[in-house]
C-alpha cells in the first residue's frame, strides 16, 4: 500500500529537520525521510548567523540553542610551540535594537540536528530512517516516490534536502553550475584533545608546503574540531593514527594528545548553484539547491533560510487556499538569494572579504521581486530605509517586542500612526500604535517568515494584495 501525504521532505539534514518544523506547526501533513539510518554524526555546519538565530526563535528553538551553544572564542596564533598572536573570527558587531542576535553562535552540526527532530517531534512530525529513494515520477496532482525498500510515498509536493550529490535533483536532470574554491582538499575531523585550553580557537599557520591547521572547541561538548589544508592531489588518511600524524606534524603536540576519533571527513572546497530550485512538483533546498565553501558559514544558514521560505508558501497553499502559483516565488527569491550568498562564501575563503555584517544574513531580503509591493510615494532615497521585500526589523511597539508578535505562522499587521483597515482574518494579526523607528507611519504587512511583503500610507492596495495570498485583510 502507498503512503500519502502532503509533503515528503528528502533528508533529514538541518533544512529538511526546519521544514518539517514549519509544515508540521501549519497542520500540513509532512514526512521527512532519510537515506541513513540515524540523524548525521558529525560537526560540519557549526556557525549559526544571527539571522538563522532569528528564524530558530521563530521555529521554538532557540532558547535550547542558546544553552547548548556558545560564541567563538578568540583565535590563538601558535608558532613553535608559543602562542605568537590573537585572531579575529569576526568583525566587531555593535549591539542593534533591529536584531536580538549580534554574533555567530557556535553549534556542531549534529546537535542542531538533535535539536531540531526534538522540536519536530514534539510538533507531532516524524523522520522515517533507512529510507533510500530509488526514483520518482510526478504528474499535474503530484509525485509517487519510490524506495529501496520497495514501498513507496505519493506526494503533494516533495522537497530535495537530500545533500550536495541529491539523487531527487539528478533524477531531474537540473545541472549546477559552479567552480572549485580551492584546489587543496580539506579535512574536518571531531576529536578529543588533552594540551589545549577550550578558551581559545588554536590556530597553526601553514609554513613550507604544509597547509594550516586549525583546532576549534566545540561549545557544549567535550570535543575539539580539527580543520587541515593539503596540497593539491593529497590522499588524507581519516583514520585516527591519520589525524594523530597530521596534528603531530603541524603542532607542537604529541600523536597521543589525539586520545578519541569521533567523526572525520574530507572535501574539496567548492561552490555551485542549481539551474533551478523547481521542477513541477519538487523543489531543491539546502545543498541539494547550492553547495558553498565552509568559509564564512553560509551553507547551513542559507539552507535553513530556504526552508523557512518555502515553509509558509506551502502551507498558504495547501491549507488556507492560496493559489498554486505562490510557489513560482520560491525559486524567484531564493536562488538569487543563494548565489549572492555563494559569492560572498567564496571571498571569505579566499581572503578578499572578512566575516562580519554580510555574513550574518541580517540584511539578505527580497526586494524587488513579485510579493514585494510598496505604494507608498513618499519613500526616502537613503537605499537603507525599509521597504517591502526586506526583513522587519525587531523594536517594541506600546511595550511589545515585534519578534514576540510576529512569533508563530500568522502574518502581521502593523499600523502604525495609520487606521488599519475594518476587516482583518483570523490569519492575520493586527497590531495598532504610534510610529515605530525604522519603520516610520503606515501600514506594513509583514510575512510569516519576518520580511516585510506590502507597505503603504494607507490601505489603498492592501486587500488586492492579501487576495493574491489567501488572506482576508479589507
Amino acid at each position: 500500500m502507498t503512503e500519502h501525504v502532503d509533503v515528503l521532505i528528502v533528508g533529514a539534514g538541518p533544512t529538511g529537520l526546519a521544514l518539517g518544523i514549519d509544515l508540521a506547526r501549519r497542520g500540513v501533513a509532512a514526512l521527512v525521510v532519510e537515506k541513513a539510518d540515524a540523524l548525521f554524526p558529525g560537526s560540519r555546519g557549526k556557525g549559526i548567523q544571527p539571522r538563522t538565530m532569528e528564524v530558530f526563535d521563530d521555529l521554538g528553538v532557540i532558547d535550547t540553542i542558546l544553552a547548548k551553544g556558545g560564541a567563538y572564542p578568540v583565535g590563538a596564533v601558535w608558532k613553535d610551540g608559543l602562542k605568537v598572536g590573537e585572531h579575529q573570527m569576526f568583525e566587531p558587531s555593535e549591539s542593534d535594537p533591529d536584531s536580538p542576535y549580534d554574533t555567530p553562535w557556535m553549534v556542531p552540526q549534529w546537535r542542531t540536528q538533535e535539536i531540531l527532530s526534538a522540536r519536530l517531534t514534539e510538533l507531532g512530525g516524524t523522520v522515517a530512517f533507512g529510507r533510500e529513494v530509488t526514483g520518482f515520477t510526478q504528474d499535474q496532482d503530484g509525485a509517487t516516490v519510490e524506495f529501496a525498500s520497495g514501498t513507496a510515498v505519493r506526494a503533494g509536493y516533495v522537497v530535495a534536502a537530500d545533500g550536495g550529490r541529491s539523487v531527487v535533483r539528478r533524477t531531474l536532470g537540473i545541472g549546477m553550475t559552479g567552480e572549485t574554491v580551492d584546489p587543496n582538499p580539506m579535512l574536518v575531523a571531531d576529536v578529543r584533545i588533552t594540551g589545549l585550553d577550550r578558551d581559545n580557537v588554536h590556530v597553526f599557520p601553514p609554513h613550507g608546503d604544509v597547509g594550516f591547521l586549525a583546532v576549534f572547541p566545540l561549545a557544549g561538548t567535550e570535543d575539539f574540531q580539527v580543520v587541515a589544508q593539503f596540497p593539491e592531489g593529497t590522499g588524507i588518511d581519516l583514520s585516527l593514527d591519520g589525524i594523530r600524524a597530521t596534528v603531530a606534524a603541524r603542532t607542537h603536540l604529541a600523536p597521543e594528545d589525539v586520545t578519541e576519533l569521533r567523526w572525520a571527513s574530507d572535501f574539496r572546497p567548492r561552490a555551485a548553484l542549481a539551474d533551478r530550485f523547481r521542477a513541477g512538483r519538487v523543489f531543491l533546498a539546502g545543498d541539494a539547491a547550492h553547495i558553498h565553501s565552509p568559509a564564512g558559514g553560509q551553507g547551513l544558514n542559507t539552507s535553513v533560510q530556504d526552508a523557512y521560505n518555502l515553509g509558509w508558501k506551502l502551507g498558504a497553499v495547501l491549507r488556507d487556499g492560496a493559489p498554486e502559483s505562490l510557489l513560482d516565488t520560491y525559486e524567484e527569491e531564493r536562488l538569487p538569494n543563494a548565489a549572492d550568498m555563494l559569492g560572498i562564501s567564496t571571498r571569505v575563503h579566499r581572503g578578499e572579504v572578512q566575516r562580519g555584517r554580510a555574513t550574518q544574513q541580517l540584511g539578505l531580503g527580497y526586494r524587488n521581486r513579485s510579493l514585494a509591493v510598496d505604494t507608498r510615494t513618499d519613500l526616502p532615497e537613503d537605499e537603507d530605509a525599509l521597504r517591502a521585500g526586506d526583513r522587519a526589523p525587531d523594536r517594541t511597539l506600546d511595550g511589545v517586542r515585534l519578534f514576540d508578535a510576529f512569533r508563530g505562522p500568522h502574518w502581521t499587521l502593523l499600523a502604525l500612526d495609520t487606521k488599519p483597515p475594518a476587516a482583518v482574518g483570523d490569519a492575520v494579526r493586527v497590531m495598532e500604535g504610534p510610529a515605530v523607528e525604522t519603520y516610520g507611519t503606515g501600514l506594513f504587512l509583514v510575512r510569516p517568515d519576518g520580511y516585510v511583503g506590502w507597505a503603504g500610507a494607507t490601505e489603498d492596495g492592501l486587500a488586492e494584495y492579501a487576495d493574491r495570498l489567501g488572506l482576508r485583510v479589507g
